[in-house]
């Protein structure tokens, strides 16, 4: 029997990707500093959670965002990420953004989409691609999606995908599936797939769940590295 080369062969990641708000119409110098702090909080987020970097991919750079892909490993469960990294990732921002500035909140002021999602993802000399991250991307840069930030006063919005909706968050675990919302359809291949969309409380006042949060995780967030 022909063995596949491991290039070749799919494997299973939970994917969480990012995107910048209004990220085109910043000046370069901007874009540079709101890609740096994106990749700042989501690396402090996921440590928070005890998300470490041997438990995921090295981030991938998409231009306005980041994507990351998170090995499925006892220390991540997906239910980590939505009641313990989003939480902590709204938070962070809205920490940044109340510390700018006035005269250039306007201008320098961190807000993003996030989707969740899960499964199958090829490797290829280039990089990473397959119709899971092509689920999640789309979910990502759905219209409804992009509507409903401009339209909320938080830093956040979430969209998680119909197979992340099914297999954890209506069986609880630290999670309110009430918060979540069908409101995306998205067409892929053919397929339609639902993204439910949750709108954080206000980010001021998220705190993240104590029983969720291995013991590292107070110390990793009041480390990390707020703006001057």
């Amino acid at each position: 029997m022909e063995t596949l080369p491991a290039i070749r062969l799919a494997r299973h990641r939970a994917i969480v990707a990012v995107d910048i708000e209004c990220s085109t119409s910043r000046p370069d110098p901007v874009k540079g500093e709101l890609r740096s702090k994106t990749y700042e909080m989501l690396d402090a987020a996921l440590a928070s959670a005890g998300i470490r970097k041997h438990h995921r991919d090295r981030f991938v750079d998409r231009g306005d965002g980041v994507l990351a892909l998170i090995r499925p490993v006892d220390q991540a469960p997906k239910a980590l990420l939505l009641n313990c990294v989003i939480p902590a990732l709204s938070r962070l921002l809205a920490e940044y953004n109340a510390s700018l500035p006035r005269a250039s909140r306007a201008l320098r002021q961190l807000r993003v989409r996030v989707v969740v999602h899960a499964g199958e993802v090829r490797y290829d000399a280039n990089g990473c691609f397959g119709e899971a991250l092509d689920i999640a991307f789309r979910l990502l840069d759905a219209a409804r999606l992009k509507k409903m930030l401009r339209e909320t006063a938080g830093s956040l919005i979430l969209v998680i995908s119909g197979e992340i909706y099914s297999s954890v968050v209506r069986h609880g675990g630290g999670i309110d599936q009430r918060a979540f919302r069908p409101l995306v359809r998205v067409l892929v291949a053919g397929q339609r797939h639902v993204g439910w969309i949750h709108v954080p409380d206000e980010a001021a006042h998220v705190a993240v769940p104590e029983q969720a949060v291995p013991e590292q995780a107070v110390t990793d967030l009041a480390s990390y590295r707020r703006p001057a």
